[in-house]
């Protein structure tokens, strides 16, 4: 061991004291702790408003929820609203051409009660109906202003939209317009469709909204059987504007576009 200096004690040597913060070190301490304060602050509301703000739908879902809304309408809706007990049409043709139709209005004359496809449709429709999970088939029987021609307008209740969509490409691949087998009539007693029957039918009309296949069936009142329509345009002309035009305001009513789903209330609504 070596001696140490004279005026050494044998004591360790003391570390100079740190030098003192001034303001400016300070001042920036704070101001991050209050950064950092500021951030948790603002994650935690973003976090409450997320939980508060309604429920978001993925595009799948919303396509889903849409498709049960669609699904769900013969059900839901009061038959006086899928087939009003006026409806207003437009009659085309040669001598009204689109931007100048005369307006017309049906008159509802009864509905019947829902039945099986079997029962509402012709053979060979009700084959392709049922093919595509039919279940029921809604119809009623409406009477041209004149009061000279009778529709009865059906809706076929399928599985699905593209179930909907094959069966109605089937059925107007018979011809549309051509032989009128794909509904039949749906006779209201006491009323000018008292006898309305399928040796009456004259014209065809179908189409599909989402799970439905709409139909509809032309007759003249006074009983005649199937005629050449095709013989007189004007007649024609106002039968397919009828026909067209009762099945055309049922498929709006049962096919118009729902409403984007949301949730209204908290997670999990």
């Amino acid at each position: 061991m070596q001696p140490g200096p004279d005026d050494s004690d044998g004591s360790l040597p003391v570390p100079p004291a740190p030098a003192a913060r001034g303001p400016s070190a300070r001042r920036a301490v704070a101001v991050a702790g209050l950064l950092l304060g500021l951030c948790g602050l603002a994650v935690s509301v973003f976090g409450v408003a997320s939980q508060m703000l309604p429920r978001r739908f993925s595009l799948a879902q919303q396509r889903q929820i849409e498709s049960w809304e669609l699904a769900r309408r013969w059900r839901a809706l009061p038959e006086s609203r899928i087939f009003p007990a006026d409806v207003r049409y437009t009659l085309t043709g040669a001598a009204f051409p689109p931007a100048k139709g005369l307006p017309l209005t049906a008159r509802r004359l009864g509905v019947a009660r829902p039945a099986g496809c079997a029962k509402g449709a012709g053979r060979s429709a009700a084959r392709i109906l049922d093919r595509y999970g039919c279940t029921q088939l809604l119809r009623a029987t409406y009477v041209d202003s004149t009061g000279s021609m009778i529709v009865t307008v059906g809706v076929a209740v399928l599985r699905d939209g593209r179930s909907a969509a094959a069966a109605d490409a089937l059925l107007a691949g018979d011809g549309r317009g051509g032989p009128p087998a794909s509904l039949r009539p749906a006779p209201v007693p006491g009323t000018l469709a008292a006898h309305f029957s399928r040796a009456q039918r004259q014209l065809s009309w179908d189409a599909h909204a989402g799970p439905y296949v709409i139909l509809a069936t032309a007759g003249y009142a006074d009983g005649r059987p199937r005629v050449r329509v095709s013989a007189d345009s004007y007649l024609k002309y106002e039968m397919s504007s009828l026909d067209g035009g009762l099945g055309g305001a049922v498929q709006t009513v049962l096919g118009s576009e729902p409403p984007v789903p949301t949730c209204p209330g908290a997670p999990g609504c």
